[in-house]
């Protein structure tokens, strides 16, 4: 499979009424220890990477697409039902609540299934047809593959955005889609356990 980059932990992607859309990445584990990134898409599309760090940045840049790269301070947490992230211009709190259907079904996955990308490859087909604009496996930049395991799921029931000081809206789906990468985040607002896994052959 040539050389991987295993990052575990959340993923959290909302949306709001005037057009912002998020995904934040919160990693317990990955090649550059514990950290947060945040991924936004403003309403005229303008796609703009929050990392911590140059060296996060330039490799997460070098995965999925952006039109801005941006190194700032990041703090994110989960814990209590409620996600907080300060990431530069951009504030969320969100309460997280019950498991959604979906994440209930993939609880019944071995977690070492769930993870694998020999599974996520066969399953991606299905798991775009759950959940639109959603795949589990497929091609990133520089010629790498990129496999997301999810083995939960979660609503994000309400939240509190802001970008530039200024308020994002209400709580809103992921529509359109977002475009980093070859898969978005399900449509109604969500915090996914996920273990992600980029390879390069």
């Amino acid at each position: 499979m040539g050389k991987g980059w295993i990052f575990d932990g959340h993923i959290a992607g909302l949306g709001t009424e005037s057009g912002l859309r998020a995904v934040v990445g919160l990693w317990q584990r990955s090649p550059f220890g514990s950290f947060a990134d945040a991924m936004v898409e403003l309403p005229s599309g303008h796609r703009i990477l929050l990392a911590p760090t140059a060296e996060t940045r330039d490799f997460i840049a070098s995965v999925y697409n952006f039109d801005e790269s941006l190194v700032v301070d990041v703090a994110a947490s989960y814990q209590g039902g409620q996600l907080t992230v300060d990431a530069g211009p951009l504030s969320v709190r969100a309460a997280v609540g019950v498991r959604t259907r979906l994440g209930g079904v993939v609880r019944l996955v071995p977690r070492a299934v769930a993870v694998h990308p020999l599974w996520l490859r066969a399953v991606s087909p299905l798991a775009a047809r759950i959940s639109p604009g959603a795949r589990t496996a497929g091609a990133a930049k520089g010629g790498r593959t990129e496999y997301y395991g999810v083995t939960d799921l979660h609503h994000i029931g309400a939240a509190r955005v802001s970008w530039d000081g200024a308020d994002a809206g209400s709580l809103a789906a992921v529509r359109p889609a977002v475009t980093f990468g070859f898969s978005s985040v399900p449509a109604a607002p969500s915090l996914a356990r996920v273990r992600t896994t980029v390879t390069a052959t």
